[in-house]
């Protein structure tokens, strides 16, 4: 049984005996795609890569958000102490609440975990009492039961003249809220007066932990500005009524500025709170922290190209700077990554990856022997081994060029790092001052070849002597704790190069660092770019006359040597054999999920619903919904769209739709049924922004889009 109305849900079906199967992740690796006779695998990887991302950012989040929490454990802990040893007189005034300013700024949806982790730990270490609203939830003074609710852990109830009259005076306001605090300050003192009586036959507890016996109630505000000004100032103000009888501590959650205190709370209320600042780390120091440790590293096998890099950074920086989102961008691209990519079962670890190759089908190899790059490896081969490479499998298996790759990232990021600590200190940044900056540059070209490079080298080889060893010894310090055999000695040439220039004689005359160190002279003063273009074209005349010093001639000994590093180690990805196995560069895709556009996919869904109605035999009735039939004739439409004529072309193609006899008397004809099926498409239409009605023409609605999908 089937019907035509956009309304379908609404009526009543006889379930069928068939159960519906409902496809999970596992369900889309298995179908759909590619290899699929691997997709186990690939789902299993997948989901080890996936926990592992998760696991690892949500450490790094509480590590580099540890400091601030901390600081808040001190404060409430602080608080806490001094009301207990009778100093809360002396430091406060009776009727002051203390309150702490969180600032953690504009990157909300990070905000959560932070909030999660800060009420575990007070919990924890601090006190029972721990309630955390948000402002949807208190859109009324009778958010205060929620505030209840939490802290007691029970369900209080609301007088129905407070549930239907919201709009009280302050008067009644007041004396229906003072009841409710009476009820908490009733049971926090029933708990206290167990906790300090204990149980008998128990000796008493050490004066450590009879500070804790009256532990402060925290109410944190996660989103202070999205609070209503006249519900948080009263609540501020029966508060501190009770601040004697209730050790009450607020944590104001802020996102822009702490001046939104005085914005949003007159003298009078903001008086009656003890406020102390905190202030976190800002969005971009943790994306940098993220990076750094998640995406600049060879422990995890999956890698983003430049292009899939660039729009998740530029969604960062240009949309809502949360660090959350950012990550769920990169486990989209892992997702796709594996969907898409039937050899991607080949992205694991070293041993996992080895037992893979060997079970790989002949299939498989075949791909292999299809990509772009293996092909590129092919060609430099002799004439035998290309024969052996394309033909033999076992061959192949043996000659698996994967790990190749694996050397090439172990490489790749010390060297990267030694770069960016080198140019980060020059002046106007040449490569960038984030590593981040540096890895984009280096993901899409070939770096040693573009002019930033240059300009990096040329002021590198202007370093004076303390600005040249302080540099060798930051590159030591990032190649010391690499295993890798090449970088092992490349630090050993670098502490050669480091004792020599220690070593160089004491009575050798002074260089000038006018012409040899104008590095730091121009850091230490704003320049423009020709200045700068000036300086080094002096710089490279001076050296063609003049005869090199033992400082000049070891200086650059150490650049010929991270030029060398650089070059041998900074290649693109793309000309790496077999990059495509672990280098997910579908950067339209990403862009495509991650930047909704709803009203393209509202007009696709409008004008194409088979897409969307699929049955489970994949099939669609040939009456498509009554939206769908309204929004297609109104595309034929001008500016002003008569009603009736609208409602005649609908009755047409509906009864046409129904399968109706063409030359019967009835065919066409506007019914009952049809004319409210009209107008709940036209109304569906205009709740979605495609119409509205006009005052030029009662029986006319005007237009407000133009052209299809």
């Amino acid at each position: 049984m089937s019907t035509s109305s956009v309304s379908k849900g609404c009526f009543v079906f006889k379930p069928s005996t068939k159960k519906k199967k409902h496809l999970g992740l596992e369900d889309h690796f298995t179908g759909g795609c590619e290899g699929a006779q691997n997709s186990g695998k690939r789902y299993k990887l997948c989901q080890d890569l996936w926990d592992q991302i998760k696991t690892d950012t949500e450490s790094l989040q509480d590590e580099l958000n540890r400091s601030i929490l901390d600081s808040l454990l001190d404060f409430t802990r602080k608080c806490s102490s001094t009301r207990q040893h009778g100093d809360w007189a002396s430091q406060m005034r009776a009727s002051e609440i203390p309150t702490a300013a969180l600032v953690l700024g504009v990157n909300v949806p990070d905000h959560d975990m932070t909030f999660q982790s800060l009420s575990e730990l007070l919990q924890q270490l601090v006190t029972p009492h721990v309630a955390s609203l948000q402002a949807k939830e208190c859109g009324g003074m009778k958010g205060l039961r929620r505030v209840l609710e939490r802290l007691m852990g029970t369900t209080v109830t609301v007088d129905d003249d407070e549930e239907e009259e919201p709009e009280q005076t302050s008067t009644e306001t007041h004396k229906s809220m003072h009841c409710s605090l009476g009820i908490l300050c009733d049971w926090y003192k029933s708990k206290t007066r167990k906790s300090s009586t204990g149980t008998p036959g128990k000796k008493r507890s050490s004066p450590v932990k009879d500070e804790l016996q009256q532990p402060p109630v925290v109410v944190i505000f996660k989103d202070l500005e999205a609070f209503n000004h006249r519900v948080l100032q009263d609540f501020i103000l029966i508060c501190s009524r009770y601040i004697e009888r209730l050790p009450l501590m607020f944590i104001f959650g802020i996102a822009t500025s702490p001046s939104t205190i005085q914005n949003m709370l007159p003298h009078s209320v903001s008086s009656l709170l003890c406020i102390e600042l905190f202030q976190s780390l800002s969005c971009t120091q943790h994306l940098a922290t993220v990076i750094d440790k998640l995406v600049l590293t060879s422990h995890f096998p999956f890698k983003l190209n430049g292009k899939v890099m660039q729009v998740l950074i530029s969604i960062f920086l240009y949309h809502d700077f949360s660090v959350r989102n950012f990550i769920k961008g990169v486990q989209l691209a892992l997702l796709e990554h594996f969907h898409s990519q039937p050899l991607s079962v080949l992205c694991c670890k070293k041993k996992e990856a080895l037992a893979n190759v060997m079970e790989l089908s002949q299939r498989d190899l075949e791909r292999i022997r299809q990509l772009p790059s293996f092909r590129r490896y092919t060609e430099k081969q002799d004439a035998q081994e290309k024969v052996n490479l394309m033909t033999d499998d076992t061959h192949l298996k043996v000659e698996f060029l994967f790990y190749d790759l694996r050397k090439y990232h172990k490489n790749y990021y010390p060297v990267l790092r030694c770069l960016h600590t080198l140019t980060s200190s020059l002046p106007r940044y040449p490569l960038g001052k984030q590593i981040r900056e540096l890895h984009l540059i280096c993901l899409e070209k070939t770096v040693w070849e573009t002019e930033e490079y240059q300009s990096a080298m040329k002021l590198l080889r202007m370093l004076a002597k303390d600005e040249l060893i302080a540099s060798i010894q930051r590159c030591c310090g990032t190649l010391k704790p690499v295993k890798s055999k090449k970088m092992m000695n490349a630090l050993i040439q670098m502490e050669e190069i480091l004792t020599k220039i220690k070593q160089l004689d004491e009575n050798a005359p002074p260089v000038d660092n006018s012409i040899t160190s104008p590095v730091k002279s121009l850091s230490q003063k704003k320049t423009d770019l020709f200045q700068l273009q000036k300086t080094l074209l002096e710089m490279n005349e001076t050296r063609r006359t003049k005869k090199l010093s033992p400082f000049e001639t070891v200086r650059n000994e150490a650049l010929e040597l991270i030029d060398g590093l650089v070059k041998s180690h900074l290649s693109p990805p793309e000309a790496q054999t077999l990059y495509e196995v672990c280098y997910y560069t579908s950067s339209a895709t990403v862009r495509r999920h991650l930047n909704a556009t709803p009203r393209t996919s509202i007009q696709a869904a409008l004008s194409n619903p088979y897409h969307y109605l699929q049955t489970e035999d994949g099939s669609v009735s040939n009456a498509a919904p009554d939206i769908c039939i309204a929004y297609k004739l109104h595309l034929e439409c001008g500016r002003l769209i008569n009603l009736y004529d609208w409602l005649e072309a609908y009755a047409t193609v509906a009864s046409a739709a129904e399968g109706n006899d063409p030359d019967s008397d009835t065919f066409g004809k506007v019914d009952e049924v049809k004319h409210a099926r009209f107008i709940q498409a036209v109304s569906e239409l205009e709740f979605l922004g495609f119409i509205k009605s006009t005052k030029q023409k009662t029986d006319h609605v005007a237009r407000l889009t133009w052209g299809g999908c």
